[in-house]
């Protein structure tokens, strides 16, 4: 499966070259996409229906490529996030200790993401439960959030259905969402009104964390939706300078994550689906 979306996502990257120095200057900021929720290929069953644009498509496909281009990666080290100054994970399978600290420390050195992070999906899918095409149910994403000094929490009295919450100047939509506090000694996040959102300044860069996927819903838009998401990343995504991403040496350079990351970085059970996911995104 791993083998299979590197092929895609290095096609998706290799049809995505821009071929003269002008176009670069002219091109929009990139933005990488890494997650289950299958933004880029869609809703794809298999390769031939991937490549030959048969899948249903993502609606947030064509919001998101408004403002940026696009591309899918499907693992997190310092040489495939240094050309990407921006990243959006939409629930994304669990991640592996290496991928934990290459992504801690892409945002320490000046990373922007925006991570949603739902601790029970919703949305629906033309796959069956328990397909690992499908959207990955839970988060699995204690870890990371551990490091930035955060946890979430699920409330399973809570009334089920499309709700809205308001954030960034307007109404987000969420479904069965989760609830962000802090914990630890790591106080790099602020926490505001109902926990929904966590706006975290780590180091040289900014993670906005998002306890619910429902915004991103392969089956939609939901009612705000569109808006919801480009507010969300007008708010993370602000140029700064140019766009280049980082240097992956200058990357390696950076100390090693604190010694604790050893204990927190074995990703969570349910490791059949994390592995599987989505190919690329």
């Amino acid at each position: 499966m791993l083998r299979w979306s590197s092929l895609l996502t290095a096609l998706a990257l290799g049809l995505a070259a821009v071929p003269s120095v002008q176009a670069q200057e002219d091109a929009p900021p990139r933005l990488a996409l890494m997650g289950t929720v299958p933004i880029y290929w869609g809703e794809a069953a298999g390769l031939d229906e991937m490549l030959g644009g048969d899948a249903p498509s993502h609606w947030a496909r064509a919001v998101l490529e408004e403002r940026f281009a696009l591309a899918p990666l499907d693992y997190l080290s310092d040489d495939t996030l240094a050309p990407y100054r921006y990243l959006l994970m939409a629930q994304p399978r669990g991640l592996s200790a290496e991928e934990n600290v290459a992504l801690d420390r892409w945002v320490q050195e000046g990373g922007r993401l925006v991570l949603f992070a739902d601790p029970m999906m919703t949305g629906e899918s033309r796959f069956h439960l328990g397909d690992r095409r499908r959207p990955q149910d839970v988060a699995l994403l204690s870890p990371i959030l551990a490091h930035w000094g955060l946890e979430m929490h699920f409330d399973t009295d809570q009334p089920g259905g499309p709700q809205v919450s308001e954030h960034l100047g307007g109404p987000i939509p969420v479904n069965l969402r989760g609830h962000l506090s802090e914990a630890g000694e790591a106080r790099f996040c602020t926490i505001p009104g109902d926990g929904l959102l966590a706006d975290c300044a780590i180091g040289q860069g900014r993670a906005l964390v998002i306890a619910d996927a429902a915004i991103v819903d392969i089956v939609g838009p939901h009612a705000h939706a569109e808006d919801a998401l480009r507010r969300i990343a007008d708010h993370v995504f602000v140029k700064i300078g140019d766009d280049a991403g980082i240097d992956a040496q200058q990357a390696r350079e950076v100390p090693e994550s604190p010694a604790n990351w050893p204990e927190m970085a074995t990703p969570d059970n349910h490791a059949d689906h994390a592995k599987g996911g989505n190919p690329g995104q």
